[in-house]
């Protein structure tokens, strides 16, 4: 055991790039593992806990007892006996990450310009805003544009409303908390353009009859970091001791920092020195408040995982209309697979896949009453299918079955009377 903690103390150092350069992956490798006992469990949060030197992409949920990390090339030998010392089985997926991210830069580089804006591409965060902004005239009396607050690096959070009349229950979303999850923004992006041009009955149908509060990237520093610094990036941008950023989805002010976060600026799960500590959780919140008794469907989007889940993530105890929420998520469900067979899985987020506390969806819940709360992990399933660099072409595919998703979502509230009031 002293020699598992010397390693641990080993691997607390910086993981071989300064955040004032673009962070590279050369040689960096991605390791798959295996934890069997609660013990092993324990040895992963504690690495989770201690370094830059190792990125979780995954990690082991009540889904599955696997987890995918990233380690830098001069922490190989330290992170695999530390695993060996404390039984836990390991394999290497992948031996040079910065490949994967050189082709998915190459590919951002060699898209074709179409005119107007390309909805099966990923986008830098300015493109993304000249876009919301250009709805607002092309859509006049229909798109208005929403400017939710400033960032802490004093980046505009932009959103749009959609709305077709007066007194229509609201649906808010918001997308790209964890800035590394581009298919989060890229994904609500083309479901708005869907909302304002698709002629399927029933996207007219829920575009019609309620009102879309929509903000896709509520974490624009961050999102800005991985394009031009390192794309991995999970946080806010906001300084806090030797370490930067705030998991904006552990910021939220219910049951904050309890449970599945860490007090750690370090860490991936940093839940801030305090609840709404972050200018863009505060912003946002302040936003959906002045909204109270108006919003009746509060959706976050997120990846990778495939899984619709629901409130709460502090306790397992079920939320008062659990029944309700998970057979109107097993609806959404299985619409979604319909068109490319996709497999989503539904449930509370303490029971499906591990606590967290301090969550978007569980103040929406916990603190607005909004009985319709939802966090949706989209595409892929796991590393293998291209985790948080999933590929553009799958852009389309995703936003078509999480549409489909949601058409069904809403039927199915409606007809439990979710928006009659």
């Amino acid at each position: 055991m002293k020699t598992a903690l010397v390693t641990l103390a080993a691997l607390a150092c910086v993981c071989g790039f300064s955040f004032a350069e673009v962070a590279r992956y050369d040689n960096y490798r991605i390791y798959s593992f295996t934890v069997t006992i609660a013990a092993q469990i324990k040895v992963i949060e504690d690495l989770d806990e201690s370094s830059d030197s190792v990125i979780f992409l995954s990690k082991p949920s009540h889904m599955s007892n696997e987890g995918r990390v990233v380690v830098a090339p001069h922490k190989f030998a330290d992170f695999e006996e530390i695993l060996e010392l404390h039984g836990i089985s390991f394999t290497v997926l992948e031996k040079n990450i910065q490949r994967q991210m050189d082709m998915e830069k190459a590919t951002l580089k060699s898209r074709k310009r179409v005119e107007g804006y390309d909805f099966e591409n990923y986008h830098k965060l300015e493109e993304i805003n000249d876009w919301l902004q250009s709805l607002e005239k092309k859509y006049t009396g229909v798109v208005s544009l929403i400017n939710a607050g400033k960032s802490y690096e004093g980046r505009d959070i932009l959103g749009v409303k959609i709305s077709h009349g007066p007194n229509k229950p609201g649906v808010f979303i918001e997308a790209g908390i964890h800035a590394r999850e581009w298919i989060s923004p890229a994904t609500i992006i083309f479901i708005v353009n869907e909302l304002l041009t698709s002629k399927d009955e029933g996207v007219q149908h829920i575009a019609k009859s309620y009102d879309w509060y929509v903000f896709p990237s509520v974490n624009p520093d961050g999102y800005v970091y991985t394009h031009q610094k390192n794309r991995l990036w999970r946080k806010t941008r906001s300084p806090h001791g030797s370490c930067i950023g705030v998991d904006a989805n552990r910021n939220w002010d219910f049951h904050w920092n309890e449970i599945g976060a860490s007090d750690n600026p370090c860490s991936d799960t940093y839940s801030g020195p305090s609840a709404f500590s972050e200018p863009e959780t505060l912003a946002i919140s302040n936003y959906i408040t002045n909204l109270k008794d108006k919003i009746h469907l509060y959706l976050s989007f997120h990846s990778f995982s495939q899984l619709i889940i629901f409130p709460y993530g502090h306790t397992a105890e079920p939320v008062e209309n659990h029944k309700d929420l998970q057979e109107i998520g097993n609806e959404a469900a299985k619409a979604l697979a319909k068109r490319y067979g996709t497999k989503y899985v539904v449930g509370d987020i303490y029971n499906t896949i591990y606590p967290a506390s301090g969550t978007s969806i569980d103040w929406a819940r916990g603190v607005l009453d909004i009985s319709l709360s939802y966090c949706y992990e989209l595409r892929p399933k796991n590393q293998f299918q291209g985790g948080f660099e999933l590929p553009a072409k799958q852009i389309k595919p995703t936003s078509l079955e999480t549409l489909d998703s949601l058409v069904a979502l809403i039927k199915r509230s409606e007809e439990l009377g979710y928006f009659s009031n």
